[in-house]
């Protein structure tokens, strides 16, 4: 087997960068990758005809370019996406269904999508069961609503 590799080294090569891509869908983190790319690099330098040296050599220097200008611009695309606010943020602007009436200085339950939530009246009047009302704001756990 090793004289064999010795003989054709594209295999090996072929086989750390397949490696290197399997771990890397462990990590997600895109530094594996860049070995794979620093080993397919050395493949073909392989297949140029390079000595050895001059693969690992390859090897090395395209690993390490790959890490200081593919990997930033890969996890810039990865997780630069808009921002989209999440959890009760999410709900701002949203429209809900009065649950439990709310009072002018009290609270009452609005449904939105399904959940139900404490809510309280921005301008201050009565809001009666069945209205519609639309989220304007939150403070923790209360949504505050208009009409």
């Amino acid at each position: 087997m090793i004289a064999y590799l010795s003989t054709n080294l594209w295999t090996l090569w072929t086989i750390i960068a397949v490696l290197c891509l399997i771990i890397e869908l462990g990590s997600g983190d895109f530094f594996v990758t860049c070995f794979a790319i620093g080993a397919l690099c050395a493949l073909v330098a392989t297949l140029a005809g390079l000595p050895l040296w001059v693969q690992v050599l390859v090897f090395a220097l395209c690993s390490v370019a790959s890490i200081i200008f593919i990997r930033p611009s890969l996890l810039k695309r990865i997780h630069n996406r808009a921002e989209r606010p999440s959890n009760a943020d999410a709900l701002i602007g949203r429209k809900g269904l009065v649950i439990e009436t709310i009072a002018p200085d009290g609270s009452g339950y609005v449904k939105i999508d399904g959940d139900e939530w404490k809510a309280v009246s921005v301008t201050g009047e009565t809001i009666a069961k069945g209205e519609t009302v639309e989220v304007t704001g939150r403070e923790s756990i209360i949504v505050k609503v208009k009409r």
